[in-house]
Parts: C-alpha cells; structure tokens; sequence
C-alpha cells in the first residue's frame, strides 16, 4: 500500500499543483486524483514517471511506494 500522506506531502513540497504533476507525468487527472484517494493501485509506468516529474530519490520512491 503506498504512502499516500508522504506522495501527497511531496507533491506540495515541489510547488506543483496535483494537476501540473498529472500533466506533466503524463498520468490522467482523474487517475491520479483516484491513485491519491486509494482507489486503484499505481502502476510501474506511473511509478516512474511520478519519481521523475517529483525528482524522487530511489529511497524515496521505495518509502513511498513500496513499504
């Protein structure tokens, strides 16, 4: 089950709207805002390209993602 406080804690922490994160991921808007109420699970493709669009540590994508 991820993080979802910390994806959602981080998302603030870069100045990003979830919006702005979704576009610039490439994710859906409704897939992300669905992801960030637990419903659905992340896939590895939205994984990545959240670490990427957040500039995540591989110790924060695991702590995140999965713990």
């Amino acid at each position: 089950m991820p993080d979802i406080k910390m994806l959602k804690d981080k998302i603030t922490d870069s100045g990003m709207t979830v919006k702005a994160v979704a576009e610039k991921s490439g994710i859906l808007r409704e897939t992300l805002y669905n992801r960030l109420k637990g419903v659905g699970e992340f896939t590895a493709s939205e994984i990545v390209s959240l670490s990427n669009v957040l500039n995540l540590s591989q110790t924060e994508r695991d702590d995140i993602f999965f713990k």
